[in-house]
């Protein structure tokens, strides 16, 4: 599984309204067929300039990755640019899962 991770810090002023965007936004990078799943999280940091979120969108394969950046990326990150602006800062991570972990209940 491959993890694409967008970082944003979204100013005070718009973030209510950002919060709102993003929910939809999210919709629409699923609605691709790229990704599993998403997972919005609150980075939770002081920030004296506004709010930072992670979002991680889950998918089965490199390829899958790979067509969402040749066929739909340009034009959602466009989307986000035009509606918010320089008030709105995204920075993007790739991530590979090589094992997941849980707990072993050893209590009988």
């Amino acid at each position: 599984m491959y993890i694409y991770n967008v970082t944003i810090n979204i100013e005070d002023s718009l973030h209510d309204e950002w919060l709102i965007w993003m929910e939809t936004h999210i919709g629409d990078v699923l609605n691709t067929g790229k990704f599993t799943s998403a997972k919005l999280t609150e980075v939770l940091a002081e920030n004296e300039s506004g709010r930072t979120y992670s979002v991680q969108y889950s998918a089965n394969s490199r390829k899958d990755l790979d067509n969402y950046y040749q066929f739909h990326a340009d034009k959602l990150r466009l989307e986000a640019v035009q509606k918010f602006g320089n008030k709105m800062l995204a920075f993007r991570t790739e991530l590979k899962l090589i094992k997941e972990f849980y707990p072993i209940n050893t209590s009988n």
